[in-house]
C-alpha cells in the first residue's frame, strides 16, 4: 500500500514539473501570463455545410444535423453576386478562363444537307397514245442509258393507224395531205427516225420504238413489260448525274445571311479530307413547317459521279463580315429563359455571373452586343457550378435588400 502511495506521488510531481516547463518555453522562460489577440475575424452569418442556402445569425444545426459553419467578411465580395473561391477548389473544379475578344465575325453557317438529281436534267417518259408495252430493255431503277438507246417498244392501233395514213398520202399525189399526215405521226410521238424509215422501206411498223434523249440513269422506272399505258402513265424517268444538287437547311434565326451566288462547301463521310467548291444557286421562298428550316439549293459539277443523290453531306455557308464586335467561345454562354449570363473572372479567385446581350453565332462563337468589353475574361469551363453560387448570393442579398425595404416602410407607417 505505502509502495502504491510513492509511485503516485511521483507520478504527481513529474506530471506537475512538465506543465511548469512547457509554460516555461511557451512564454519564452516567462511564467506570467501573455496578453493573447482579442482581433477577431468578423462572422457575417452561419450557413449549412450542404446547403449554402440555409443561413442562420448565429451557430446552431442544419436541417441534416450538420453544425453550421461560418462566413467571414474577408471572404464575401461586396459586390452582390461575388463569390469567392480558394485556388485549390479552382483548379480541382477545372476552372478555365479566356479573354473577350474583339473584330469581325464571318456569317458563316455550318448546316447539313442531302444530295439529290438535278431536277433541270431529269427526262420524263410518257406515251402520247394508248398502248401495251410489248418490250421493255431497262427493267430496274438505277439501270445506266446511254443517249440514243431504246428503252421500250410500245404497240398502239392508234399509230399503226396513223402509219397506214401516212403510207396512203405518199401514194397520193396531194402534197397537203402527206404533210398533214406527217405532222400527226409527230404529234402522236413517231421519232423522225422513224418516219425515215416509213418513206424508205413503206412498211408498216406494229411496234413503235422510243429512245434515250441523254445520257443518265433510271430515276424512277413505273411499268412492266406487257403493261398497258396511257398518256398520263408516267413510263419512266431518266436523270442525268454529272451534275447533281445539294439542298441545304438553314436555321430560321440565320435565314437573313444567305443569298445566291453565295460561296459554298460541301463535305462528305465516305470520302474523308475531300471538299467540294460550289456555289448557292437557289433560297426558296418558305420555310418546312415540320422542320422550321429554310432550303438552300446548291449546284455541283459531279465529275466521276462521285456524288450520288440521298447521301449525307456537311455544308459551309460563307456569307459576309459583320461589323467589329466584342465576341466570346460559345462554350462560355449560359443559356437562360429570360437572360443569357457568363461568368466573368475578377481576378484573386473572385467570380460574379453576368448578364449579357446576345448577337449572332459564327463557328465556334457568339457576338456580344452588351455586358462585356474587349479584355473581360470570362469562365469557359465550370462556369456552371460558380453561375449557380452566384446566383444564390444575388438572390439572398435581394431578399435581404427587400427585407430591409418593408421594415423602413412598416416604420414609416407608425
Amino acid at each position: 500500500m505505502r509502495k502504491q502511495i510513492t509511485v503516485a506521488v511521483v507520478v504527481s510531481v513529474a506530471l506537475l514539473l512538465g506543465i511548469g516547463i512547457g509554460r516555461w518555453f511557451s512564454v519564452g522562460g516567462d511564467l506570467t501570463p501573455s496578453v493573447t489577440d482579442t482581433t477577431e475575424r468578423e462572422i457575417l452569418y452561419w450557413v449549412a455545410p450542404m446547403d449554402p442556402n440555409y443561413r442562420r445569425d448565429e451557430p446552431g444545426k442544419s436541417p441534416m444535423g450538420m453544425d453550421l459553419v461560418p462566413v467571414y467578411a474577408d471572404e464575401v465580395d461586396a459586390t452582390p453576386g461575388t463569390v469567392k473561391i480558394d485556388p485549390t477548389v479552382v483548379n480541382n473544379l477545372g476552372v478555365r478562363t479566356a479573354p473577350a475578344e474583339i473584330g469581325p465575325l464571318s456569317r458563316r453557317i455550318e448546316t447539313v444537307g442531302y444530295i439529290g438529281y438535278d431536277e433541270d436534267t431529269l427526262q420524263h417518259v410518257h406515251t402520247r397514245v394508248d398502248g401495251w408495252i410489248e418490250k421493255l430493255v431497262t427493267t430496274a431503277t438505277g439501270d445506266p442509258v446511254k443517249k440514243g438507246q431504246l428503252l421500250f417498244e410500245l404497240y398502239s392501233p392508234t399509230l399503226v393507224n396513223a402509219q397506214q395514213e401516212y403510207l396512203a398520202a405518199l401514194r397520193s399525189n396531194n402534197s397537203a395531205l402527206r404533210t398533214a399526215s406527217r405532222d400527226r405521226l409527230a404529234a402522236l410521238g413517231v421519232t423522225a427516225r422513224e418516219i425515215a424509215r416509213l418513206d424508205n422501206e413503206r412498211t408498216v411498223s406494229q411496234r413503235v420504238r422510243v429512245y434515250a434523249e441523254a445520257d443518265g440513269v433510271i430515276a424512277h422506272l413505273g411499268v412492266r413489260e406487257g403493261i398497258f399505258v396511257t398518256p398520263a402513265t408516267e413510263v419512266m424517268s431518266v436523270a442525268r448525274l454529272d451534275r447533281v444538287w445539294v439542298i441545304a437547311e438553314v436555321y430560321e434565326r440565320q435565314a437573313a445571311w444567305v443569298e445566291s451566288g453565295q460561296r459554298a462547301e460541301v463535305e462528305l463521310d465516305y470520302v474523308p479530307g475531300r471538299r467540294w467548291q460550289g456555289v448557292v444557286d437557289y433560297v426558296y421562298p418558305e420555310l418546312d413547317a415540320a422542320t422550321r428550316t429554310l432550303k438552300v439549293r446548291i449546284r455541283f459539277d459531279n465529275d466521276g459521279e462521285v456524288l450520288r443523290p440521298n447521301m449525307f453531306a456537311r455544308v459551309t455557308l460563307f456569307g459576309t463580315e459583320t461589323e467589329p464586335v466584342v465576341h466570346v467561345p460559345r462554350e462560355a454562354l449560359i443559356r437562360g429563359g429570360s437572360a443569357d449570363r457568363v461568368v466573368l473572372s475578377l481576378g484573386e479567385g473572385r467570380f460574379r455571373s453576368q448578364v449579357v446581350t446576345t448577337g449572332i453565332e459564327s463557328g465556334q462563337r457568339v457576338a456580344i452586343l452588351d455586358g462585356l468589353a474587349a479584355g473581360d475574361r470570362i469562365v469557359i469551363s465550370g462556369q456552371f457550378l460558380i453561375d449557380s453560387e452566384s446566383d444564390i448570393e444575388s438572390a439572398l442579398q435581394r431578399m435581404e435588400d427587400a427585407a430591409d425595404h418593408s421594415d423602413h416602410k412598416g416604420e414609416d407607417a407608425q
